[in-house]
């Protein structure tokens, strides 16, 4: 089975090809941003995947996109953060922090100020506060000084990170957060350097990617990115002239591993595949949680190093040994994946292969 074949990259070397997908669990303690307890624990007992990428993790609290999210923005945060990395090694496994800026996607009632995008361009839809579903607002477009200190954000929480335990971060490009708003032309209306042309969109996202390899070195850096996907409303109707741009000048690092969230077509990944000769880590996005089948055909194709699962991971701490007893998958119930219950969090087993039925059905 190619998904529990060992990956040996140049900047880095994994036991299997299954990742654990960053995973937003809303448990995080609201005011201070710091951990629960139980987080800890929660990604050791999932620590035999390849690779895991945290949840979203704000960079600064301008960042903060809904409520129970944590933080690597402070001492205290990252203090916490400490307790989760040596629990993971402990386990032997490799975790990564995902660093996130939420940008237009967060609302006052999340973090007491008006969001701030590339520009001042209001997402469609509503967005969940503390207080449940409420209409998004018209975010404030961020000054060049500011963009600035918003790549210093990165880079300060990257050296947390890393000072945390971490073995490296991945920083959120996708799902239409902020450096995604920056590549999207209709979240990006700018007439500055930052706006315009392919060739100027791209432009933060290469000086957040600059100052955090600065930081903590290209080969502990890794970014996701999710090419015309229309999530919080982005529209991407160039996105091969953009990602094609982004990745050649990419290339000139030696970055961990680049993570492309993609359609079970695959559109994205077939035209990207050619242009990175690095590691690459695929996540697919569908209604269905992606299968085992799809991720053997993923690495058979040559279009992904390593698959990342998602919600399978909630419900199926051991995930890799059940791929490779071929054991039956649980399921979780949508209504545990966020907030601060605790039940659906750590309270889901191993599989016990101890029964002579399904030693019969594995034979098989």
């Amino acid at each position: 089975m190619r998904l529990l074949e060992e990956f040996h990259g140049a900047a880095m070397r994994l036991p299997n090809r299954v990742a654990m997908a960053p995973m937003t669990r809303g448990r995080a303690d609201d005011k201070t941003g710091v951990p629960h307890p139980l987080t800890a624990e929660y990604y050791a007992q999932r620590a035999r995947a390849g690779l895991i990428v945290s949840e979203g993790v704000w960079v600064t609290e301008t960042g903060k996109s809904g409520p129970g999210i944590p933080g690597l923005a402070t001492d205290r945060q990252a203090e916490a953060w400490r307790e989760v990395t040596e629990a993971v090694h402990e386990e032997g496994g490799r975790i990564f922090a995902q660093l996130w800026h939420a940008g237009r996607v967060s609302h006052p009632g999340v973090m007491g100020r008006i969001p701030v995008a590339p520009s001042a361009v209001r997402q469609a839809g509503r967005i969940f506060v503390a207080g449940g579903w409420t209409e998004t607002v018209e975010p404030r477009a961020l000054g060049e000084d500011e963009i600035g200190e918003v790549v210093q954000d990165f880079a300060a929480a990257a050296r947390r990170a890393v000072d945390a335990g971490f073995d490296g971060v991945e920083l959120h490009g996708a799902n239409g957060y902020l450096i995604q708003e920056f590549l999207a032309r209709n979240t990006n209306r700018r007439e500055d350097r930052y706006g315009g042309s392919p060739a100027a969109r791209i432009g933060f996202p290469l000086e957040v990617v600059a100052a955090v390899a600065e930081q903590i070195g290209a080969a502990r850096v890794a970014l996701r990115i999710s090419p015309g996907n229309p999530e919080n409303d982005i529209v991407e109707d160039d996105w091969k002239k953009v990602y094609s741009r982004l990745l050649t000048e990419l290339r000139r690092y030696e970055l961990a591993y680049l993570h492309v969230i993609d359609t079970p077509e695959a559109e994205a990944l077939s035209y990207l595949r050619p242009l990175w000769p690095g590691a690459l880590v695929a996540n697919l996005r569908s209604e269905e949680p992606t299968s085992r089948a799809e991720g053997e055909s993923l690495i058979e194709a040559g279009l992904a190093d390593v698959v990342a699962f998602g919600r399978l991971y909630i419900a199926n701490p051991d995930l890799p040994a059940r791929f490779a007893l071929d054991a039956p998958l649980a399921s979780a119930d949508h209504a545990v994946y966020y907030g601060a219950r605790l039940d659906g969090y750590t309270d889901f087993p191993a599989f016990e292969p101890d029964s002579a039925k399904f030693a019969c059905s594995a034979r098989s």
